[in-house]
């Protein structure tokens, strides 16, 4: 439990800081993609799609995910405290509340990588409807 106790923020605010630096790089990736993206150049839809979406389950996981991560960093923060206040002399309101206020702050990092990452995700998808639909565009004029 000691070691619990230890590394337990270490691990959840690691991984959660590991997702969202994927989450952004992958972003700007895909940004700077479409920015330079020639949709004419493709001749299928299903190859330009392919393109389009490439990289984009992994924001969608990360915004899918990252509370469950926040969750369980609660949980276990949660068990903690309960461990502490098993092994301790006296029971005081304190203890438990600062306890429990330090267990949800993982799901409020949680919340914070997980909403940004929708965002992102959604107005991703959108830019890849838009270059679709100008693909479809083109080559129904030709």
């Amino acid at each position: 439990m000691e070691l619990l106790k230890q590394y337990l923020d270490i691990a959840v605010f690691g991984v959660l800081g590991l997702m969202s630096f994927l989450m952004l790089a992958y972003t700007i990736e895909r940004y700077v993609f479409f920015s330079r993206v020639e949709v004419h150049r493709f001749d299928d839809q299903h190859t330009l799609y392919v393109a389009l979406t490439r990289h984009l389950t992994i924001v969608a996981s990360i915004a899918a995910n990252a509370p469950y991560i926040g969750l369980l960093g609660t949980v276990l923060g949660i068990l903690v405290t309960f461990h502490d206040l098993a092994q301790a002399a006296e029971l005081s309101a304190a203890t438990v509340m600062l306890g429990l206020a330090l267990a949800l702050k993982a799901t409020a990092a949680g919340l914070a990588v997980a909403i940004p990452a929708t965002l992102f995700y959604n107005a991703l998808v959108r830019r890849t409807d838009v270059l679709t639909a100008h693909w479809q565009s083109i080559k129904n004029r030709t």
